[in-house]
């Protein structure tokens, strides 16, 4: 990586480190902190803890896409864009991967597939090992594995890093906006099965910022003469 690249990814994990700590504690305190109607801490199979692991492997592929297009354009409206969600999302990946910690749940769980807490029900496995595993390449389609919702391929990430300028931004913003309509059904998923109220808080705050920046993107690809992927 570039020593420009190197820097973004420090101030990255700064946001994360400072910003997130006040969130991630509060998953574990307060009224609506618990995993049901018993307030107990949520288990490795209920949809707090998938939807923390599933979303923390979707968003640093979001975050990986979008610093490979910012060494890929100089165009500065669509490098904002690109740090704008590469920033977001690394702080969201560190709150919902210390969320875990917290609650003793391990990162990892290859004893499911991906989304089955979306299908399990809040409920589901009070003992259990749902989740998935948040692991390097998990879900990605890099080791074979099921795509999570919207998640680009591996040769289309290859395809990315090998182009440049106007088409490297339209691809971009193509991969983004079918990642971000991805992201935001399995957050429209949290919203709805989720105990712990802060993580469903922000899960709604994922749809709202998700579905407003595919708009934005939509109108950055019709400048380029451009169409959304079908």
């Amino acid at each position: 990586m570039t020593r420009t690249h190197w820097a973004a990814v420090t101030a990255v994990v700064l946001a994360l480190l400072f910003a997130g700590a006040a969130t991630v504690a509060s998953a574990g305190n307060g009224p609506g902190s618990g995993s049901g109607s018993g307030g107990g801490t949520p288990t490795t199979a209920s949809a707090d803890a998938g939807f923390a692991r599933d979303m923390s492997v979707h968003h640093q592929q979001a975050v990986e896409m979008s610093f490979i297009v910012r060494d890929r354009t100089q165009d500065e409206e669509v490098r904002r864009l690109a740090y704008d969600i590469a920033n977001t999302q690394a702080n969201q990946r560190g709150m919902m991967l210390g969320w875990l910690d917290l609650w003793g749940l391990p990162k990892i769980s290859a004893d499911a597939e991906p989304m089955e807490w979306m299908t399990a029900g809040p409920e589901a496995g009070a003992s259990g090992h749902g989740g998935h595993s948040a692991g390097p390449g998990a879900g990605d389609g890099t080791d074979g594995g099921a795509l999570m919702p919207g998640m680009a391929t591996k040769p289309d990430l290859e395809r990315l890093g090998r182009l440049s300028g106007k088409q490297a931004e339209i691809l971009y913003l193509q991969l983004m906006i079918i990642h971000h309509n991805g992201g935001i059904a399995m957050a429209k998923g949290c919203v709805e099965q989720c105990a712990v109220g802060v993580e469903r808080d922000l899960a709604q705050g994922m749809v709202d910022a998700q579905a407003s920046e595919v708009e934005l993107m939509v109108d950055l690809l019709h400048k380029r003469g451009a169409e959304p992927r079908t």
